[in-house]
């Protein structure tokens, strides 16, 4: 057998398609563990979108999926896109329109306001407008384009295939109004709403989810067919809940409350600190055991937007397995008995310092 001549490996070998789109796009790119306020986002204009923008690629998403900032000035419109990722919407402040259509000219339109949470359906045309004539509108984008166009890197065919995924939106007038379905899970006290849009998240009604502690309550959200969801949760003055651990990609976004949440993994000898506000995100790292932890004087209530549809299931380590299940059988769930000492421990000082009551006695707390 001849032995063949080896050449050097190149230079370009080793990147992602993703970077290299990032790079295309020319936006700021937040990064880091956290972003302590979205309305203090710097964005820049985004010719593609005709707008303005920002990314946030934060440690957390690991290149599963990506948010951004996209600023609408009044009385303006994004461009006309289509593209072949998931895209959930969040509105930190302003209000508008939506207009969603397909190829076979089937196309639903709907109002949205600040607090609003709303999915495109894959590879529809959308288009969002700003119905303020002095306002700007700024929402946060959450989506699965890392995965996408790592996977397929092409750009023609991300932003230009032509077929109408139509088990995904088949042109129904009332896709964004209908009520949806509600349901129980059998084996646990979640609940999960099988809906296209939601109203507002601040004043959403909210059902209690027993597992995971300090009598919080939560709602789910299954959007427009998707893999990428959300879901809200709130938990009482005075309170924290139990420690536990997902995938990646998570983008926690604080709605009300003042507090501080604990991110570590088996091997740290401490805690990494993110302390939050209304208007914080921040991303926990994949299977970063992360705790929540009230510290202000009205309930904390956040938005996630992330991977582990209960619906339809990508992989495992994307998942949302056993998240409110006790460690100790098999989940991902650290119980209040088990927790590290020094963990109520500091939350009583932080307490203590700003004057806010501990009420954590009725749940067995290790301290």
């Amino acid at each position: 057998m001849v032995e063949r001549s080896l050449a050097p490996l190149p230079n370009d070998w080793g990147r992602t398609a993703f970077s290299e789109f990032l790079q295309r796009e020319g936006l700021p790119v937040v990064t880091g563990l956290a972003v302590p306020d979205l309305k203090e986002v710097q964005t820049a204009p985004w010719p593609r979108l005709d707008a303005l923008g920002a990314y946030v690629q934060l440690l957390g998403a690991e290149d599963t999926n990506i948010a951004y900032v996209l600023d609408l000035p009044p009385e303006r419109a994004t461009a006309v896109e289509r593209h072949l990722y998931e895209e959930v919407f969040f509105v930190v402040e302003g209000r508008g329109t939506c207009e969603v259509w397909n190829g076979a000219g089937g196309r639903a339109t709907f109002e949205w306001q600040r607090g609003s949470v709303f999915a495109i359906p894959l590879n529809t045309f959308h288009r969002l407008h700003n119905g303020s004539g002095q306002q700007r509108a700024r929402l946060l984008g959450v989506s699965t384009a890392p995965l996408m166009i790592n996977l397929l890197r092409n750009l023609d065919f991300v932003f230009g295939c032509p077929f109408d995924f139509t088990d995904r939106f088949g042109g129904e007038e009332d896709y964004f109004r209908s009520e949806g379905t509600v349901y129980q899970r059998p084996d646990t006290t979640q609940k999960i709403w099988q809906t296209n849009f939601v109203s507002d998240v601040y004043n959403l009604h909210l059902y209690d989810w027993v597992e995971r502690g300090a009598g919080g309550k939560h709602m789910k959200f299954e959007l427009a067919n998707n893999t990428l969801i959300a879901h809200v949760s709130e938990f009482p003055v005075g309170t924290y809940k139990k420690a536990h651990r997902h995938g990646p990609g998570a983008h926690v976004v604080i709605l009300s409350g003042q507090g501080y949440s604990l991110l570590w993994t088996d091997q740290h000898t401490d805690f990494e600190e993110v302390p939050w506000k209304p208007g914080s995100l921040f991303v926990p790292p994949g299977m970063w055991w992360h705790q929540h932890f009230n510290t202000g004087p009205t309930p904390a209530r956040y938005l996630a937007i992330r991977w582990g549809s209960t619906r339809w299931k990508l992989t495992r380590y994307l998942d949302y397995q056993g998240v409110d299940k006790d460690a100790k059988a098999g989940g991902n769930q650290i119980e209040y008995a088990d927790q590290d000492p020094r963990v109520h421990r500091m939350f009583v000082e932080r307490c203590r310092a700003n004057g806010v009551e501990v009420r954590m006695d009725s749940f067995l707390v290790r301290a």
